[in-house]
């Protein structure tokens, strides 16, 4: 897997970049801020690129405006933003694309996990960080996934993480059937329509999610 990483913190930068050849992948460029940073996905035509959503020089969405950019101009590359804070409105709007991924950057510590998300989304998939997730899923006494079993938004929870029924069914410790039943469960509860292909299913989870954050 080819690796651009953007971010302005030196030491978690050479960190993540250490991290991934470690695994094996290979680090094909470094920077500092967002400036370049399209450019440098044209020219050195990564699998994923690994940036922070709040660089310089204002330090407020210049990472997340340039992962915009590159999925709407190489969709085909993967693109994990990492954030230090919760910021629902970048991940709704960005989850949209195939091969995107959220996180917080304390999951940069769990190495298998965030090694694993970065694979995921550099082959296409999605992922959203937990926390994020469970802010988008906060249920209103009047809302529709206050409809919802505990059980049931636990398995939505991941759902939009991105993990599928099998991988949903090993994190819960049930069986696949279970989790498929539960999934028919919610998309009905919600007015989903259910949909063979797992990205799909989680984009129309996620615009749901979205409809209910803006209410």
């Amino acid at each position: 897997m080819r690796v651009v990483i953007a971010e302005d913190q030196a030491l978690l930068r050479e960190g993540l970049a250490r991290m991934l050849r470690d695994s094996g992948h290979d680090v094909v460029a470094t920077l500092a801020d967002a400036d370049g940073l399209l450019e440098t996905v044209q020219w050195k035509r990564p699998d994923l690129v690994v940036t922070d959503i709040r660089m310089p020089p204002t330090f407020t969405d210049e990472g997340a405006r340039a992962a915009l950019a590159i999925k709407h101009t190489e969709s085909d590359v993967g693109v994990l933003v990492l954030s230090q804070h919760i910021e629902t409105t970048h991940a709704v709007s960005l989850v949209a694309h195939r091969g995107f991924g959220y996180l917080l950057k304390d999951r940069v510590l769990e190495v298998g996990e965030f090694l694993a998300t970065a694979e995921r989304v550099a082959s296409g998939g999605s992922a959203l960080d937990p926390m994020v997730v469970s802010t988008l899923l906060s249920p209103r006494s009047d809302g529709p996934i206050a409809r919802l079993s505990e059980r049931e938004r636990g398995v939505l929870e991941l759902m939009a993480q991105g993990l599928t029924n099998a991988g949903i069914a090993n994190r819960l410790v049930v069986s696949e059937r279970t989790v498929e039943a539960h999934v028919r469960h919610i998309l009905t509860k919600l007015d989903i329509a259910e949909r063979d292909d797992g990205h799909r299913r989680v984009l129309a989870v996620l615009a749901y999610l979205d409809r209910a954050h803006r209410t």
